[in-house]
């Protein structure tokens, strides 16, 4: 049942907006009963004293209040701290594997090392002008380069050369590793043949 408890309640808490302005609201009447009871005493509000016994139980549950939204908030925070180590995980091993996708589609398309660089160039965006300077070649020898890649690799254009590496990375993780394995298998039969 306390498990049950706390499963529901890390749910609340990762609701995001929600969990956390409740959780701000409860601290924040906990918070008023302390002050509005100092001011009371300093302004002299309070016409009809209560009685001692209430007056200690609402500061109790006050206390109380406080103290559970302390645990609330360092477990929304620790909670936090988890899924944002766990996004940037996802992320490296994302941009791992698209080094990887890349450099296995260079190679099965079998492009010269200067079509390697213009591949490379063309999808981290940098146009034919700019691709020409870089590598201190004419715009047309990069153009013919272009045309020499999207043809080895089927594609019309420098969207679709880049759509087939993002398709890729979003298939399934399954299926990932068992490339990474058969990559591996056939790298050690080719330095075994050679």
């Amino acid at each position: 049942m306390a498990f049950a408890f706390r499963t529901r309640l890390r749910g609340a808490l990762s609701r995001g907006t929600l969990g956390i302005a409740l959780l701000v609201a409860g601290q924040l009447i906990c918070t008023l009963v302390f002050l509005l009871d100092i001011l009371s005493s300093i302004i002299g509000l309070r016409s009809t004293p209560i009685s001692w016994q209430l007056r200690e139980m609402v500061e109790l549950g006050a206390a109380m209040g406080l103290l559970v939204g302390l645990v609330l908030g360092s477990l929304a925070l620790r909670h936090a701290i988890r899924q944002r180590n766990e996004a940037e995980a996802r992320l490296r091993r994302a941009a791992g594997d698209f080094q990887t996708i890349l450099a296995e589609r260079l190679d099965e398309w079998g492009l010269t090392p200067a079509e390697r660089d213009v591949a490379m160039f063309a999808i981290k965006g940098l146009s034919t002008a700019e691709i020409a300077a870089l590598r201190a070649t004419s715009e047309g020898t990069v153009k013919a380069q272009t045309n020499a890649i999207y043809r080895k690799a089927g594609v019309t254009g420098r969207p679709q050369l880049l759509s087939l590496f993002i398709e890729e990375l979003m298939q399934d993780q399954g299926d990932r590793p068992a490339r990474a394995q058969a990559k591996s298998a056939s790298s050690g039969r080719q330095e075994e043949a050679a």
